[in-house]
């Protein structure tokens, strides 16, 4: 049970405590609460000592109220689902609308608002499960989740696994704000960004995919070389305009089920380099487009907008309702394994 690990963070306005776990391989470091799996904090080397590279709150009241989801596992179904409905096997399911006409992040109480339990715990890794009961925020199927946090000398790996009793959609991911010149330090404009994609899924203003792939030669969405996040990310294309900025499905080039990069990033204020490597089909670049400014974070530090960016990997947004996206549907039997990895270096000279 959960209480046998990790020390007390606080307890849920429902009455569950909730456990913090802190991993150190020596090398990076990482604190971790069992309240939406949070990754609380990840702090890696940088040029002149240690860097804390994830946004995210001090207490366990500003994770339950505050909105962003930040540094959370979501799920039944990372992003969003068009309307709250899909069809599967014949029957119409409806979800929560809980971000305009559509469903977001699993709904009212998705993944990230639920306390996981710990399963096992060590200095380099935690393992979180989650019971998912038939039915749950209108969700067909008993899913039952297993996370797998873990230090590997100069990365974090987060295994996604997954079984069900009935047919359901599954894309879990997680949620980090990442800021490579240290959470708190200001915006993310100067940091530059390389995505290892040749095309993303156009949306429409409430960000669900048109059901098309586009390539991104030509536009503001090309990021194959390194760019500064806040290059282009004020021009005049419809697309960066609907999201108030990057918010979109890139689709990671390369065979889907294959660990492959997907994207990378760094700080030169720093030098910290993150690269990402995942076996997903996409990943959502966000660039915490939503976050007001003077938003209260971690040790006092003011938050605002484009403060942080995620790269959260994924199935394609509203795959439930987009017949021609890799199939994001779990087998009743089957199992869904899901593996990204986040490794760090410093930038050279």
């Amino acid at each position: 049970m959960s209480q046998e690990f990790g020390v007390p963070f606080g307890v849920t306005k429902d009455g569950e405590e909730v456990r913090e776990l802190t991993l150190d391989n020596g090398v990076l470091s990482a604190r971790i609460i069992t309240f939406g799996g949070t990754l609380l904090s990840l702090t890696v080397p940088g040029k002149d000592g240690p860097v804390d590279v994830v946004l995210g709150y001090d207490t366990l009241a500003e994770y339950e109220t505050n909105g962003g989801f930040f540094g959370s596992l979501v799920g039944r179904y990372a992003n969003r689902i068009a309307k709250g409905k899909f069809t599967l096997g014949g029957r119409e399911y409806v979800l929560a609308l809980n971000d305009g006409p559509n469903h977001l992040h699993g709904g009212n109480v998705g993944y990230s608002h639920r306390v996981w339990t710990v399963e096992e715990a060590a200095a380099d890794k935690a393992v979180l499960t989650l019971d998912s009961p038939d039915g749950e925020e209108g969700y067909p199927g008993h899913l039952q989740a297993k996370v797998t946090y873990a230090l590997e000398g100069d990365s974090l790996s987060i295994h996604y696994q997954a079984v069900s009793d009935k047919d359901t959609p599954c894309n879990l991911t997680n949620h980090s704000y990442f800021n490579l010149a240290g959470q708190g330090s200001g915006n993310v404009l100067d940091q530059e960004i390389r995505l290892c994609c040749s095309s993303y899924t156009p949306a429409d203003n409430t960000s669900i995919p048109f059901g098309t792939v586009e390539p991104v030669e030509g536009t503001p969405m090309d990021l194959r070389v390194f760019t500064p996040i806040g290059a282009h990310i004020g021009e005049c294309f419809q697309q960066l305009e609907w999201g108030r900025g990057y918010d979109h499905n890139f689709v990671v080039d390369g065979q889907p089920g294959t660990m492959r990069p997907a994207a990378a990033a760094r700080s030169r204020a720093t030098g910290v380099v993150m690269e990402v490597e995942t076996d997903s089909p996409g990943v959502q670049f966000y660039t915490a487009n939503f976050v007001e400014d003077g938003r209260k974070g971690k040790g006092g530090a003011a938050y605002g907008f484009r403060h942080g960016f995620c790269l959260e990997t994924q199935h394609f947004p509203d795959t439930p309702n987009q017949p021609d996206f890799p199939c994001a549907t779990l087998k009743a039997g089957g199992r869904y394994d899901q593996t990204t990895r986040f490794r760090f270096s410093l930038m050279e000279g």
